[in-house]
């Protein structure tokens, strides 16, 4: 289990985070919501190891097996192929399971197209395959079809379920859509100024919520 205690990251004097407890058990889906600024990406970071908490603890990240994608993933120059196989260093089947990937999230076609020439979709959809090209423990993604259309958006939820049925991989997102933490998450994570508002199955936290923060967040929203 992933745990997070007492654990506080600051930028110049504002507290950006500041979560007592938390935890994430194996192979469940988690969504974290809130407004910008809320602490989404920094609590990603945080476990994805690219931040370090000014104080308290981060335990049980399986760090060698995790794949984190950032709000803006990197998109190497050359063939969107080998953006995949970056992925699969040392795998012998490593162009078979790259295509795989590619054609799980609808980008076969583009397989020998320059990386750094997609567009902002295309470029999230890469990144994506390159998270689901082998299996992971752990899953961090950050409004990971923030650029997608509805098409490309689809394509990734419908792929990311899959993985996570056929891998038992635990999975961490941020989204600014509720709907899309129904349809992904089994529980949700409301963050409100770098605190956890709240914590709940996903059905229950969304159509019931029991923190007010929560139920202003959510009325500018239609499930």
């Amino acid at each position: 289990m992933i745990e997070l205690i007492d654990v506080s990251w600051k930028y110049a004097a504002r507290v950006i985070l500041d979560i007592p407890r938390l935890s994430f058990e194996p192979g469940k889906r988690y969504a974290l919501i809130g407004v910008n600024g809320s602490g989404k990406t920094t609590l990603l970071r945080l476990l994805a190891g690219s931040l370090l908490p000014d104080t308290g603890e981060i335990r049980n990240v399986p760090r060698a097996e995790m794949g984190y994608m950032p709000q803006s993933p990197y998109a190497f120059g050359f063939s969107v192929l080998k953006n995949i196989e970056i992925a699969l260093a040392g795998c012998p089947d490593a162009e078979k399971l790259a295509n795989k990937a590619l054609k799980a999230v609808g980008m076969n076609a583009l397989a020998h197209s320059r990386g750094n020439r997609l567009s902002g979709g295309e470029t999230q959809r890469m990144a994506f395959a390159r998270m689901i090209a082998r299996p992971r423990k752990l899953l961090l993604l950050d409004e990971p079809t923030s650029s997608t259309d509805i098409r490309g958006t689809d394509q990734i939820e419908k792929t990311l379920l899959r993985y996570t049925a056929d891998t038992g991989c635990t999975v961490i997102l941020s989204t600014h859509s509720p709907a899309q933490a129904l349809r992904l998450a089994e529980v949700i994570i409301y963050l409100d100024e770098g605190k956890v508002i709240e914590i709940a199955p996903a059905e229950a936290l969304l159509n019931h919520p029991r923190h007010e923060r929560t139920r202003l967040f959510l009325q500018h929203w239609k499930i």
